[in-house]
């Protein structure tokens, strides 16, 4: 005795086939093509009754009906048709300012090497603090690697990392910079949260805010290291090793493409070397640092030689930037240029005369531009000369020698309210 197989019949619209496939069939290919395959099909007054063979269970439905119209008549009959994107805005003003800070950086030989935002805390108490003292750190709950369990509070250790990684492969002579985001919770706050909203549901307002709140500050930095040479040796000329002046070069990089002025003062971090690290400033805002690592941190890193460094609150910059940059107009009269020689206490930063010299010079002061640090005979001990380059420039006329000492000398006057400046012999 055999058992009796029972195939339901299937209805099947007309224009189903076509508007699901995306082919325009006609009624007799969709019938032919149908009846191929041993289906029985009778018409109705909405479309078709099929009624599929016994040895085709998986045909249960009109969609797969509509599947075996497209494969007997040839899938290539399929055309391939792009959706129309909505129209958008574009970028950002942050995220416009992020690619030309990348693009710039780029542009200046520089190598960019992601990270992964993995470290220790012993690393971001070193490289998150400028005295390197502890501050809290996010720990994850299910690390990748038990060894690194905390999120990175400076993109400094990833470079050390890939650095060491080059390096080990005979890759010395290294420019690598990284924009990333790093994790600073605040201390006391307790981040994270122990229930996860079900799936399929919206959380609620509450829910979602204290989602957010539970999320630790997220702020993204833009770091360099530079270590090797930046001229090989070669016939005729011995190698230069690349060093804080590279690393200067490559901090106004970031600020020109940001638009912003940068500012440097000489400043202390437990990573770097003393004596060796400045702070940068964009105004009265403290923005950044760089300098050279420090020999035992360097060492540690199995980094070969000096390494120098830096690292900026590319968030804050551009926060600071944001501006349209004007191009200044050029004036067609010539410039007077002077020098000045201050004497001053051996610990006042140049960067601080510097800026005295030019509020109190004024206007007509168009660049200043240190040229000489002095210390040695003729200069008491606990002292320093340094000189200035002046020049001076008026829009509307030459400007003549006496001008040009008098803002010089206002300059001076500045200096020496500030810290007790006076000019040397």
């Amino acid at each position: 005795m055999f058992a009796e197989v029972f195939v339901a019949d299937i209805e099947l619209p007309k224009g189903f086939v076509q508007a699901l496939i995306g082919v325009d069939y006609s009624d007799a290919e969709i019938v032919d093509a149908l009846t191929t395959i041993g289906g029985e099909v009778s018409d109705t007054d909405a479309g078709w009754t099929v009624i599929p063979p016994t040895w085709r269970p998986d045909l249960t439905d009109k969609w797969s009906l509509a599947d075996e119209v497209a494969r007997i008549h040839g899938l290539d009959r399929i055309p391939s048709v792009l959706p129309t994107p909505p129209s958008g805005r574009g970028l950002t003003a942050h995220q416009q300012g992020r690619r030309r800070v990348s693009d710039a950086l780029a542009a200046a030989g520089l190598v960019e090497t992601p990270s992964f935002p993995f470290t220790t805390e012993a690393e971001n108490d070193l490289h998150g603090s400028a005295s390197g003292e502890h501050l809290p750190s996010i720990r994850l709950a299910n690390p990748l690697d038990g060894s690194a369990p905390f999120l990175r509070r400076s993109l400094i250790p990833g470079l050390l990392q890939i650095a060491h990684r080059n390096i080990s492969r005979g890759l010395t002579d290294l420019a690598l910079f990284e924009t990333g985001v790093v994790f600073l919770p605040e201390p006391g706050v307790e981040y994270g949260t122990d229930e996860v909203p079900p799936l399929g549901v919206r959380p609620s307002d509450a829910t979602l805010a204290a989602l957010n709140a539970s999320i630790p500050p997220q702020h993204r930095h833009v770091a360099v290291l530079l270590t090797g040479n930046i001229v090989a040796r070669q016939p005729g000329r011995a190698a230069e090793p690349t060093g804080l002046s590279e690393a200067l070069d490559a901090a106004r990089v970031i600020a020109a493409a940001a638009g912003v002025d940068l500012d440097v003062v000489q400043g202390e971090r437990a990573a770097l070397h003393p004596g060796r690290t400045g702070v940068l400033t964009v105004g009265d805002v403290e923005i950044g640092y760089v300098g050279e690592l420090h020999p035992d941190v360097a060492a540690g890193a199995d980094l070969p030689g000096r390494a120098t460094v830096l690292e900026l609150d590319l968030d804050g910059i551009l926060s600071l930037g944001g501006g349209r940059a004007v191009a200044a107009s050029l004036s067609t009269f010539p410039a007077a240029t002077q020098d000045v020689s201050l004497v001053l206490g051996a610990d006042v930063p140049a960067g601080a005369v510097r800026a005295a010299l030019e509020a109190g010079a004024g206007a007509l002061l168009e660049a200043i531009r240190l040229v000489d640090d002095y210390r040695g005979e003729g200069v008491a001990d606990g002292e320093k000369s340094l000189t200035f380059a002046l020049r001076f420039r008026a829009d509307d006329r030459t400007l003549t020698a006496a001008e040009a000492t008098e803002a010089k000398l206002a300059g001076v006057a500045v200096a020496t309210e500030r810290f007790g400046a006076t000019l040397r012999d």
